[in-house]
């Protein structure tokens, strides 16, 4: 059985410390009525219902899977719909939603942390949920009042659930060469036909209306993305009442056999002349769908904190339990024939690492998601406008290199159990499993890599990164602490600088962006994740207790031995992408 209790002090230090939660509530007029002792109820709330609800079912749930019944019906497994309408009954798919349409209206700042929960404790049961916030925040802001009325109190309350249906089989990233079909019927709604692959949550048992969001094209559109639409289609129709009427023509085709996340249901659905009705204007779609996407590239990086401070959690208990051989540097276990393995140095490196890659990334976290909140919660339009751009320029990293840092840390945990990580009855191996998801979905990484270099770094010139690194420094130069953490913000910030304007002086080279955004974004990230630990010594600077003391050791080990990493990504982009494209692509054939 894995053992999970949520880091709730580690919460309340990144959500008061560090980021002042209550102090930016209160002096904002939309979200005064937040205070932290709401917040801390809050967070009680989903820390046991995560222990006590969803972490039991995350092994059972691997080892039954979802299951394709035929006829185009998936059961999910046992417990699951149980646990579902607990946790529609809690009020938390609606978390954040919009009061007008059942939701809690609780800011980014404090949904993220019980989304990170609700992913710790079961990787698989937190994508059905999720998809539907991410449904709902697409309707609610590109969708029709009517549509608006229709879906989201039912979809915020659990009653029905949302999907987003984008990828083909012979169209993933290349959104533009879709083939689905919305033929327009003469009531106002489309004929939508065509197949999805990969779509999470497509059908299961846990409601009784799923909501897809698909995207189509409609005759003599566009070519490209331009020509994309967005269409809102129920499993089944909705009554002028509101009530549930006719089965719609759109069926689960089967469901993937995969990896990890296995009680996720993951799904081919086949839409043969179902009734859709467009969301916003026609081509729009692709804009209106990112909206969603973009929710769920940051909520992926949540994934990866997820998997690390599972795996981490687990990985200390079995080190103090497990005795291997005698410390180094003397005996610990006098009583016993060995010591317990957390003693080895090498046995802290790995878990040091997890704690350290955890926190900083729960930070980060909370840092895009307070900009998030300021841009849809501020009052002053420029305000709003530098907290977008932030937004902008970080979410790619939020979901790329958080998840490259979850797995690293998962893998290294599973690594301090031996042998027994590689067993499944200890967990370990599954957290692997589960975690290597969030580095494909939402845009592979290298995907988020190209986003980042090619659309908020080039086309901007880099001023989004010149603004970025300029607060960094502003920070660092007024720090009152006294830790090595002030230099190595000074000097990683400037290298990322210095990098940004060597690079956009060489993107006129073919294959650059392509060639070098992958270490451009790795490097960008171990800038941040400095920031981050900037951040939280300066928060607990002058504090008395040992919770605040390990703040400063912990930065200590990132920046020896951790930050090291930002050098050799410098080196790796500035090699240019000519090493990689010197090969002919014949060197690439597999021969007989």
């Amino acid at each position: 059985m894995s053992v999970y209790n949520a880091p709730i002090r580690d919460m309340q230090f990144i959500l008061n410390d560090v980021f002042k939660a209550e102090e930016f509530w209160q002096n904002n007029q939309q979200l005064s009525h937040l205070d932290n002792d709401t917040v801390s109820m809050i967070l009680e709330e989903m820390s046991k219902f995560s222990k006590n609800v969803l972490l039991p079912l995350n092994r059972t749930g691997d080892e039954e899977g979802a299951t394709y019944l035929g006829d185009g019906k998936v059961a999910t497994p046992k417990g699951f719909k149980e646990a579902f309408s607990q946790y529609a009954e809690g009020g938390w798919i609606g978390l954040g939603g919009d009061p007008d349409f059942g939701g809690q209206g609780m800011p980014k700042m404090v949904t993220m942390l019980s989304e990170e929960m609700v992913f710790t404790a079961n990787q698989s049961f937190a994508l059905y949920p999720n998809l539907s916030g991410g449904a709902c925040l697409c309707l609610y802001y590109a969708g029709s009042e009517e549509q608006k009325a229709t879906y989201l109190e039912k979809i915020y309350s659990g009653k029905w659930s949302g999907t987003m249906c984008l990828t083909e089989p012979h169209a993933g990233t290349d959104l533009g060469i879709i083939k689905t079909k919305a033929v327009p019927n003469d009531d106002g709604s489309y004929s939508i036909t065509g197949t999805k692959i990969f779509i999470t949550a497509g059908e299961h048992d846990l409601t009784e209306n799923i909501i897809h969001l698909v995207l189509a094209k409609t005759p003599n559109a566009p070519e490209g993305s331009k020509g994309i639409s967005l269409f809102v289609v129920p499993k089944f129709l909705v009554n002028a009442d509101g009530s549930v009427g006719e089965r719609n023509k759109v069926q689960a085709g089967s469901i993937e056999h995969k990896m990890g996340i296995k009680a996720s249901a993951t799904c081919v659905m086949n839409f043969d002349g179902a009734k859709g009705w467009m969301i916003g204007a026609e081509n729009t779609g692709l804009a209106s769908m990112f909206i969603m996407m973009n929710y769920e590239r940051l909520t992926m990086g949540l994934q990866g904190i997820g998997g690390a401070e599972l795996a981490y959690q687990n990985a200390v208990v079995y080190a103090n339990d497990r005795v291997q051989g005698r410390a180094d540097s003397g005996v610990k276990n006098a009583d016993k024939p060995a010591d317990s393995i957390i003693h080895h140095a090498d046995v802290r490196r790995m878990l040091l690492n997890a704690k350290v890659i955890s926190e900083a990334s729960r930070c980060f976290a909370m840092y895009v998601a307070k900009q998030l909140d300021t841009a849809k919660f501020s009052d002053d339009s420029e305000t709003a406008k530098k907290a977008n751009d932030r937004v902008a320029l970080l979410t790619p990293v939020a979901k790329a290199f958080l998840t490259d840092r979850g797995l690293e840390a998962s893998i290294d945990c599973q690594q301090v159990f031996g042998g027994h990580g590689y067993i499944r009855e200890w967990g370990m191996e599954q957290i692997v499993r589960d975690t290597r998801i969030s580095q494909i979905y939402e845009g592979t990484n290298g995907i988020q890599s190209l986003d980042l270099l090619g659309r908020k770094v080039a086309k901007n010139g880099g001023a989004f990164v010149t603004d970025y690194v300029n607060e960094i420094l502003d920070f660092a130069n007024n720090m009152t602490a006294n830790h090595a953490i002030k230099q190595a913000m000074i000097d990683s910030a400037n290298k990322l600088a210095d990098l940004t304007k060597s690079l956009l002086g060489n993107l006129d080279k073919k294959d650059e962006i392509n060639g070098c955004a992958v270490d451009y974004l790795q490097a960008f990230g171990y800038v941040s994740f400095t920031y981050m630990w900037g951040l939280m010594v300066e928060a607990s600077n002058g504090k008395d207790g040992e919770f605040y003391t390990n703040k400063a050791k912990l930065a200590d080990f990132y920046i020896a031995r951790m930050l090291p990493r930002l050098d050799a990504h410098i080196a790796m982009v500035k090699a240019t992408s000519q090493p990689i494209m010197d090969f002919d692509v014949s060197f690439f054939a597999v021969g007989e």
